[in-house]
């Protein structure tokens, strides 16, 4: 029985979940960080709320939509195939994912964000879009959110696939 819509990376539900929320979606949302999650739950009561890294992430439950946004990026790459395989179980048949990912070859790295360290890993587009169907899905849309801002960056890549 599907369970709604899964948020992998959910933080403080803002602004992901608060649009599927407002959109009469029922939400799980998975996170690691305690301090987000109590933002989450103190502003949106309803959905269900999760402590767990999304690696350690299991659930019995089948869900309509898998959203991991902006967050798989702030994974090894080298965990993404795993990832995405149990992403893919997570989804009933027909079950939509929708990930972010970075938009250029680059070594892992980490910058700073709102006074916090941040880590950063990623495949090229490409070779997610190869990597889905071995992954169990069919690869719907690829594109740029936004526009590179220098020769090395290449901004963020959204990804919209289905399980069959």
């Amino acid at each position: 029985m599907p369970s709604g819509i899964l948020d992998l990376g959910c933080g403080s539900g803002r602004p992901i979940a608060e649009y599927v929320l407002a959109r009469g979606h029922a939400v799980t949302g998975v996170d690691q960080s305690s301090r987000l999650l109590g933002k989450a739950r103190a502003r949106f009561p309803l959905a269900t709320w999760i402590e767990s890294r999304i690696e350690d992430f299991e659930s019995p439950l089948r869900f309509s939509g898998v959203l991991c946004w902006d967050a798989l990026f702030h994974l090894e790459r080298a965990k993404h195939p795993e990832l995405l395989s149990r992403m893919a179980s997570f989804l009933e048949p027909g079950g939509r994912l929708a990930i972010t990912l970075g938009g250029s070859e680059h070594p892992p790295f980490t910058d700073t964000m709102l006074g916090e360290t941040f880590f950063y890993d990623s495949f090229p587009p490409e070779e997610v879009l190869k990597l889905l169907p071995q992954c169990g899905f069919e690869v719907q849309l690829g594109e740029f959110l936004n526009e590179p801002t220098s020769g090395r960056d290449k901004g963020r890549y959204a990804i919209l696939a289905r399980r069959p």
